[in-house]
């Protein structure tokens, strides 16, 4: 079968979920899994992909996975008890193996996916979903949402007391993509006006005016902060400089957006998004996209993630919907091929979720495979 077709995808997610499978405990929660699927003791349970586990199987058993509906309601309890924290409100970042929470710093990147996660089992009709829903959306709209500015503040103490003068991009992105899953499963256009604020502080604002290179780190008056973190190049969640894959994921949420509103700047910004970051990382000679690139547009961090490849074939595919160009399927095909060539694994249907600049394996930033949030929306998004 040839890489990227229909058949090929079903093929691939019905692996996927074998190996994700894995992380389910028994004792409540995910773990994190390495290589070989297995849950590494040595982790703790952490929200971030707990919430992602809970969207994949909560979106499995929409589309009508065996067996994915008891492991989203499975998500669905850990999300609402080992993770929940009762006293001060909103979640744990992080739960030992033998549930006991660690109790540190609330940020909006972990507490995005939980709406996200919530979203997608209320609308597959998972039990307790719709509560834990409306929960998240109360926390994010009284701790993380900032009115004044339209965008989302980064990080807080437990008791909900001392804001971190951090703001970020990344975690703004995912809130675009909770608060426009929230607004499809609510019906409440509120989230979409929201997403769009959002976008239009990011992207139509900094992005632009940076030759659409989008700074991922800010002060709290929202001031670009592009040397952030030279000292800690490959930060697996708050790299130096411009971050590609970031570009083409924002790139397909903006043409979401721009199919639920009328907003005439939202398509050339994906395409310009885009169009830089393939000009930026994308070696006709060379499999796969570096990690990030200086403000000169050069490689900074080279190693090729799983999700950037995962991002890619989303965005291309939107792309080539919206405007029927022929190269944005040309770099789908490709991204396919260098997907099935190099970052799935052919042993266990998993995707490795890093790799060397030669292509070989690496644990530079990332170690184990616990995340097949990216892998489950590139090959069940729509591109044929």
């Amino acid at each position: 079968m040839r890489p990227g077709t229909a058949a090929w995808r079903v093929v691939r997610v019905g692996s996927l979920l074998d190996f994700a499978r894995g992380s389910v405990r028994e004792r409540g929660g995910f773990g994190w899994l390495d290589d070989a699927g297995h849950v590494d003791a040595a982790r703790p349970l952490e929200l971030w992909i707990n919430a992602r586990m809970t969207y994949v199987f909560a979106q499995a058993h929409a589309a009508g996975w065996d067996g994915a509906g008891d492991v989203a309601e499975h998500g669905v309890r850990a999300l609402d008890t080992l993770f929940r924290d009762r006293e001060h409100g909103g979640w744990y970042a992080e739960v030992a193996v033998d549930g006991t929470p660690r109790l540190g710093a609330k940020a909006c990147y972990e507490h995005a996916f939980v709406a996200l996660a919530a979203a997608a089992a209320a609308a597959a009709g998972v039990d307790g979903a719709p509560g834990l829903l409306a929960d998240a959306l109360d926390v994010h709209e009284r701790r993380f949402w900032d009115e004044s500015v339209g965008a989302c503040v980064e990080e807080w103490d437990r008791a909900w007391t001392v804001l971190d003068g951090y703001r970020g991009a990344n975690s703004n992105m995912h809130t675009v993509e909770a608060y426009l899953a929230a607004a499809h499963t609510t019906r409440d256009d509120v989230w979409l006006r929201r997403a769009l604020r959002i976008a239009e502080r990011l992207v139509d604002g900094h992005a632009r005016g940076h030759g659409w290179r989008l700074p991922e780190h800010y002060d709290d008056h929202w001031r670009a902060l592009p040397e952030h973190n030279a000292e800690r190049l490959a930060d697996p969640f708050r790299p130096y400089g411009a971050t590609p894959g970031h570009a083409l994921e924002w790139s397909r949420l903006l043409l979401q957006l721009a199919a639920r509103t009328a907003e005439p700047w939202l398509s050339g910004a994906a395409q310009s998004l885009f169009d830089r970051a393939v000009a930026d990382a994308v070696d006709a000679s060379a499999p796969g996209i570096p990690y990030t690139t200086g403000w000169d547009g050069r490689p900074v961090v080279a190693e090729r993630f799983h999700w950037v490849m995962a991002e890619a074939v989303q965005a291309a595919a939107a792309l080539h919907r919206a405007t029927a160009r022929k190269e944005y399927a040309a770099l789908e095909d490709r991204w396919w091929v260098e997907i099935d060539t190099w970052f799935i694994d052919p042993t266990n249907g998993s995707w490795r979720h890093e790799l060397s600049p030669t292509m070989g394996p690496s644990a530079r930033t990332w170690r184990g495979r616990p995340d097949a949030y990216h892998a489950w929306n590139a090959l069940t998004s729509r591109s044929d």
